[in-house]
């Protein structure tokens, strides 16, 4: 019965839909422990926490209870908790950690999660983390750092698993069996020749399975791509996405390995690039965070804001253009809004979509008229159903029937003008090396209001008055 009960004990808890964020009673007792300062307490709290939950919770509490929590953990404090921090607070905790319990913790983690820890800290806070390591990672975390900030070099961990061409499986069991040095996780033991050149990777579930006698030149897997140190990031998530990596040896100009790249680093890459899509497609700093203070959360904000306010003027122009047709028929002032709105909407879904294509690769030269041609075929159906909806609105509304066909002709126009927009104007920024995601909210809204005004209160000026 007893042993039944271990077992039981030893189970993972099995997490129901939405349990995967903190719990309010759990966040509370832990602020209580704080505020009683119950270090025994706290540290039985946060025992049973992932670091990238208690990374949450630092993030979600104000500077001042942060502080004392991270005081009253004290030694107990993971250096895995420090990778999984924004980076906005890491350097406020780091400042507050003291020096051996930072050293500790930094111990701890693989040289890629150095990298990516001390990259946008200060150089006195790198030096106090880099004089924490062994001399052998210090050399491998300040290599990593002498390549540029979105290279592979600065992606890859030094740890890595290697083994002779002419091994066998057996050899390599020995060899894993006997070594005091492999990293906590890998995936793969890379084959290299002589001069350390990659030439293929065995899993470790094929080793596991064949015979001692098997060589491993005979269980490569057939996926096999090598990174080049200097290749940009964003292209390393783009190959582990594409061809489903687990694992990537790093090779150096002479193609000779220096490290490895594993998915988890570079789904990261994958999930900060979606993050700063999305932040930039709404006209947001991508390095905006809730932990931002108010004049820094303005700051990021105010650039593209002004450039709204520039276009929307332009827009206004459009409409002053014809303010004596609004005088003498106020109907339009009241429909305005409704073409406005409907391009700018119709416009940002084509954008966003065309900007997701353009990141994962799936808009090219070769299938760009296409894509083009797909997208004002959209506007137009839209354009003319609801062409045929606000025609029949505005006939019932102000019983002027050219009115309806004046608002229903503008929709159809205004739709197509917003379907070319949200396409043409990304590629043309992908084209000449300006961001898509970043720049071209404002010009797309742009061109919808203006082409939406002017069809709309041209053809009014010049059918109904």
């Amino acid at each position: 019965m007893s042993e039944d009960t271990s077992i039981e004990s030893t189970q993972p808890e099995i997490l129901e839909k939405g349990e995967y964020k903190l719990v309010k009673r759990d966040v509370a007792a832990i602020l209580y422990a704080v505020d009683t300062e119950d270090a025994s307490k706290l540290r039985e709290l946060l025992e049973p926490l992932h670091p990238a939950d208690i990374a949450d919770l630092l993030e979600q509490l104000n500077t001042f209870d942060r502080r004392r929590l991270v005081l009253l953990f004290g030694q107990d404090f993971d250096g895995d908790i420090l990778s999984e921090l924004d980076e906005s607070i890491r350097e406020e905790i780091i400042a507050v950690l003291h020096p051996d319990i930072l050293a500790e913790a930094v111990r701890e983690l693989e040289t890629d999660d150095v990298v990516d820890l001390v990259e946008d800290l200060d150089e006195p806070q790198q030096e106090a983390i880099l004089e924490a390591l062994e001399d052998s990672d210090r050399v491998a975390v300040e290599q990593a750092l002498s390549y540029p900030e979105y290279a592979a070099g600065r992606l890859m961990q030094r740890e890595v698993v290697t083994a002779p061409e002419h091994w066998t499986v057996g050899d390599a069991i020995d060899f894993l069996r006997h070594a005091e040095d492999l990293p906590d996780q890998f995936y793969h033991v890379i084959l290299v020749d002589p001069r350390m050149h990659p030439m293929g990777n065995v899993t470790l579930g094929k080793i596991m399975s064949s015979g001692r006698d098997v060589p491993l030149t005979q269980i490569v897997e057939e996926a096999f791509r090598v990174i080049p140190v200097m290749q940009d990031e964003g292209d390393v998530a783009y190959a582990f996405n594409q061809y489903h990596l687990i694992s990537a040896p790093v090779v150096d100009e002479d193609g000779r390995l220096v490290g490895v790249i594993t998915i988890d680093d570079a789904m990261t890459v994958l999930d900060e690039e979606h993050e700063e899509d999305i932040l930039r497609l709404a006209g947001v700093s991508d390095e905006a965070s809730l932990s931002d203070s108010i004049l820094e959360a303005a700051k990021g904000r105010a650039t593209w804001l002004f450039v709204n306010l520039f276009t929307a003027i332009l827009a206004s122009l459009v409409i002053d253009m014809f303010a004596e047709t609004i005088d003498q028929m106020v109907a339009l002032a009241v429909l305005m809004p409704i073409v406005a709105s409907m391009g700018g909407n119709a416009g940002t879904q084509t954008m966003t979509v065309t900007v997701r294509a353009l990141a994962t690769r799936d808009l090219t030269a070769q299938n760009a008229m296409r894509v083009v041609w797909r997208e004002i075929s959209v506007g137009a159906l839209n354009g003319v159903l609801f062409g045929v909806v606000m025609a029949g609105v505005a006939a019932l509304w102000f019983g002027v029937p050219m009115l309806a066909i004046v608002i229903g002709v503008a929709m159809v126009l205004t739709q197509v003008a917003a379907a070319i927009g949200g396409i043409i104007i990304p590629m043309a920024l992908d084209r000449f090396g300006v961001d898509p995601a970043l720049a071209s909210g404002p010009f797309v809204t742009t061109v919808t209001d203006v082409v939406g005004f002017f069809a709309f209160l041209g053809l009014a000026a010049s059918v109904l008055l």
